[in-house]
């Protein structure tokens, strides 16, 4: 039987033992830790800073007071409450589906979507770089899984090609991105996939959990941002980022959102995520998706250019490398007062690690000149491959 010991001194020995980082505040763009004490925070996924918005705080409580805190049971059996289909109604109309499917998680919505979605005898083409939860959920499938290079269009029409002499004419063949990639901050191609699946009478699903609230209009994401949202099959993401609170979701029509329900075994199977937090969740994207979460995507706009006018995203890698490089430039930023996370295997390619840097709409214009200064003294003194 293998030591547990031993497998941790080989991850220290390798530069990938994790360990947790408790803060001693809420969350936000200045945090404490409990380890270090006050820093700026250029780690979150808040990107439009909602997770401790005095607004919503209240909300919450209000619906505690109206909901109760938990739901009882699964939503199959008398876990489904009003605030539950409301939300479903709520995210189905911003992404203009026919309807969708709530989860407890942006995890739980890929482990149980694909599955159901797809089995032996089906085929999933998957973007190199999608995230571990689409990755998982493609694995328990069952189906025929195929990876296609990062963006990389022609290799995915080849894979198409290749799918299409092979499926059954009943089988499914679908096509996995995400729009914003998590480690890269990067955009799909989405105009060329979506006619590439086309072409092959395949469907595409688009995990959108780094863009809604982000891009697009209305913050609707990248398909609204590109006017694909009628020919993207399936819209997935979360609700633990710009939206700033939890739960995840899937939104296609109705047939197969009903199908969901029936098949998707993290939703048949969990208890109800809670009603309160699902009706925080529904005003939350009427914020979101309204004046002022216009003024916040525009001030993270402003952030973004600020610190790279070339940016497509809130996401900016600074890849390193060697998971001691970056670890031991998290460790210097850290020592200067910023939180920037070391990003290793096997969350980014071998000889990838990197610094992942996020921004907030609740970050003033001084914090990103401080970090943009850090980094450069960082670059000069030691680690020259640093870009902002």
């Amino acid at each position: 039987m293998r030591d547990p010991a031993a497998e941790l001194r080989a991850l220290e020995r390798d530069g990938l033992r994790r360990r947790l980082r408790p803060l001693d505040s809420a969350q936000g763009p200045r945090v404490a830790l409990a380890d270090h004490g006050d820093c700026l925070n250029f780690s979150s996924n808040d990107y439009l800073g909602l997770a401790s918005d005095e607004g919503l705080k209240e909300s919450y409580q209000k619906n505690i007071g109206r909901f109760g805190v938990g739901s009882g049971a699964s939503r199959l059996v008398c876990g489904t409450m009003a605030a539950h289909l409301r939300l479903e109604e709520k995210i189905a109309a911003l992404k203009r589906t026919e309807a969708a499917i709530t989860y407890s998680s942006g995890y739980a919505a890929a482990t149980g979507s694909l599955p159901a979605l797809c089995g032996k005898g089906d085929i999933i083409l998957l973007d190199k770089l999608c995230h571990a939860s689409l990755i998982d959920g493609a694995r328990l499938s069952g189906a025929t899984l195929r990876i296609f290079p990062h963006n990389d269009l022609d290799r995915l029409e080849s894979h198409l090609r290749w799918s299409a002499r092979r499926i059954d004419h009943d089988g499914r063949i679908l096509v996995v991105t995400e729009s914003v990639f998590s480690m890269d901050g990067d955009l799909a191609p989405l105009a060329g996939i979506v006619e590439c699946k086309e072409r092959h009478g395949a469907l595409l699903l688009v995990d959108e959990a780094h863009a809604l609230g982000v891009l697009g209009p209305r913050g609707r994401g990248l398909a609204a941002a590109t006017g694909l949202e009628g020919r993207v099959d399936f819209q997935m993401g979360t609700f633990s980022k710009a939206v700033g609170l939890s739960g995840g979701y899937l939104c296609g029509d109705r047939a197969m959102i009903d199908l969901l329900i029936n098949r998707a075994r993290s939703f048949i199977y969990s208890t109800a995520p809670s009603p309160a937090l699902a009706a925080t969740v529904d005003e939350a994207l009427d914020l979101v998706s309204g004046e002022r979460g216009d003024h916040l995507r525009a001030t993270l706009l402003a952030h973004r250019r600020a610190f790279s006018p070339d940016a497509t995203s809130a996401i900016f890698p600074v890849i390193l490398g060697e998971n001691e490089t970056a670890l031991a430039a998290s460790t210097a930023l850290l020592e200067k007062g910023f939180l920037v996370p070391a990003i290793r295997y096997p969350t980014v390619p071998k000889g990838s690690a990197r610094l992942r840097i996020t921004l907030s709409a609740a970050h003033r214009d001084t914090d990103i000149t401080s970090l943009k200064n850090a980094l450069a003294e960082l670059r000069e003194n030691r680690y020259h491959s640093i870009t902002p």
